[in-house]
């Protein structure tokens, strides 16, 4: 398939900042402990889902002090509809001792030391970082990598390699970009059934 061409990349980037700019995550969060929790809950979940499971939870742990001392058993019943909850309450519990034991309860706004902790990859730490900060960052979920090969954005496979390549392309306004073409993903763009007619990028889409 062909690669968007430098005007074409020029005209996503146009609409797309047009369209979107002010877009937030869906996810809903009142502080960026819960911020943390929630995008790392939203790994391979729905954003609705962890919506539905992070009021319960939020009530038992309201921060990190209640979370490090958590009985992994019961943390598990409040995450248990959410995918990969077994794996999820104990990073988050690990998470939370790392977060009192070595940050003194403030989570860390910078990328390199969100990485280290347990759960959070670079996905998730640059979602945080973008909702948060506004960062200038790129973060690759499904919905951005299908939109990116769909357009001729980029055709790399793997998530790492098409944030390299959608960050040398759109250089600047990534944080916009980011949540643009996640909610594109979502609800015009989708895996199953795109909505064509509603796409204001259908003139360019290389799968046509």
């Amino acid at each position: 398939m062909k690669k968007a061409t430098k005007k074409e990349i020029a005209f996503i980037k146009e609409n797309f900042i047009e369209r979107y700019r002010g877009a937030e995550t869906e996810l809903i969060y009142k502080n960026l402990y819960e911020l943390l929790v929630s995008v790392m809950l939203s790994a391979q979940c729905t954003d609705k889902r962890v919506n539905i499971i992070t009021p319960s939870l939020f009530k038992k742990y309201p921060s990190t002090k209640e979370l490090l001392l958590a009985d992994l058993d019961e943390l598990k019943t409040y995450i248990n509809t959410c995918s990969f909850f077994n794996n999820k309450a104990k990073n988050l519990i690990k998470m939370a001792q790392v977060i009192e034991s070595e940050f003194d309860g403030d989570i860390p706004l910078d990328e390199k030391k969100l990485i280290k902790l347990a759960g959070v990859g670079k996905k998730t730490a640059n979602v945080v970082m973008i909702e948060y900060t506004q960062k200038n960052l790129m973060a690759v979920d499904t919905h951005v990598f299908r939109v990116s090969h769909r357009l001729g954005l980029s055709y790399e496979n793997t998530p790492l390699k098409v944030e390299l390549e959608l960050t040398k392309k759109f250089k600047d306004d990534l944080y916009i970009l980011h949540q643009a073409m996640v909610l594109f993903g979502r609800y015009i763009c989708t895996a199953k059934k795109p909505k064509c007619q509603e796409c204001f990028l259908s003139d360019i889409c290389k799968i046509k």
